[in-house]
């Protein structure tokens, strides 16, 4: 009887025990999206003026390395710093996202690509290598933010389809493996709150109705592409969850930017709260380098087998919303910054 009870404890207490971090195995990582995910593509593009360093990191639109640098490293993978040009096979992968991207083909910050010119980059790359997308590679999107922020998108239908289309596109030139992140609520960005009430409430119904829509759009992909991989990544409920128990996550401030009074790249006299780690966000749009380890915790953890697999299809009474949602005004905000990718030489 003890040696079963012995037995028992041990069996219990393995699954108490932490879960070896062991994630799908990938040779390589490729990075769609804008400014939350750009780890100098726009920087290299400007000549280091945006995002000026300091106050910014390294081309990075936050104070310090961001989510794709620590989600790399936790994949045993070196950063992919490459950015997008001079072909698109390198060894460790190629970051294309670009600060100021919206879903769409343009970008905010200006003359830049958006989400599909970035995918368009690649494709481009391997026709001329004559090559398929690499099947063990890890694909990222992440987009949207900018074509409520600064596009003027007050309908998330359109920002949808070019997501799911983005996922499609690579999908049929060989990609199978993909993490697709949603949106954090806009309206709780200090960006959201410093335009009222109305405004912040507004931009939170509008990212409601882009998350719902994109998660239902995935779940269909993830039925209708034979041998897709797709993880979802709840960015939304992990940044709720933060903002309302920030002392559990380290954080003391979650509404205010930490880098205030910057004017950009000339501005020498902005100012930085005494202690960036606890505040959710760095300037008014982007989250500091402790908030970007957070997201990169939740995207190792979606990637592991062992995780719960996390739900892709909403209820259907949700999606249907979207289609009714094209009258919202997102109200007048200021115009988002650039964000950034890696290190080749980039081709415009």
């Amino acid at each position: 009887m003890k040696k079963q009870i012995l037995a028992t404890g041990f069996v219990l207490f393995s699954f108490l025990l932490p879960l070896k971090a062991v994630a799908a195995s990938f040779d390589r990582i490729y990075v769609f999206g804008d400014s939350l995910s750009d780890t100098g593509n726009v920087f290299n593009l400007t000549g280091g003026s945006s995002p000026k360093a300091p106050p910014y990191y390294q081309g990075r639109f936050s104070n310090g390395p961001i989510w794709v640098d620590a989600l790399a490293n936790k994949l045993g993978l070196a950063p992919a710093l490459v950015t997008a040009g001079a072909g698109a096979n390198s060894s460790d992968g190629i970051n294309f996202a670009f600060g100021g991207a919206t879903s769409g083909t343009n970008n905010v910050a200006g003359p830049l690509p958006g989400l599909q010119t970035e995918i368009d980059w690649f494709k481009s790359g391997l026709a001329k290598t004559k090559q398929s997308a690499d099947s063990e590679a890890l694909y990222i999107v992440w987009a949207g933010g900018n074509d409520y922020l600064g596009g003027g998108v007050t309908d998330p239908t359109e920002p949808v389809k070019n997501i799911s289309a983005a996922v499609t596109s690579l999908f049929k030139i060989g990609a199978r493996n993909f993490l697709v992140a949603n949106l954090p609520d806009l309206g709780k960005a200090p960006v959201g709150l410093s335009g009222g009430i109305a405004v912040s409430n507004g931009l939170n119904q509008l990212t409601e109705f882009h998350n719902s829509g994109l998660s239902y759009s995935l779940g269909e992909l993830s039925k209708s592409l034979d041998g897709i991989k797709l993880k979802s990544l709840d960015i939304n409920s992990l940044f709720n969850n933060v903002i309302a128990n920030k002392e559990k996550f380290g954080f003391t401030n979650v509404t205010d930017s930490c880098l205030t009074n910057y004017e950009g790249p000339q501005d020498s006299t902005y100012d930085i709260c005494d202690n960036p780690d606890s505040y959710l966000f760095w300037d008014n749009i982007h989250p500091t380098a402790a908030a970007h380890k957070l997201v990169a915790d939740l995207a190792f953890a979606a990637l592991t087998p062992a995780s719960e697999p996390q739900k892709s299809v909403p209820e259907p009474a949700s999606t249907l919303g979207i289609l009714a949602f094209g009258a919202l005004g997102a109200g007048s905000l200021k115009r988002r910054k650039p964000k950034k990718a890696s290190s080749i030489k980039t081709e415009v």
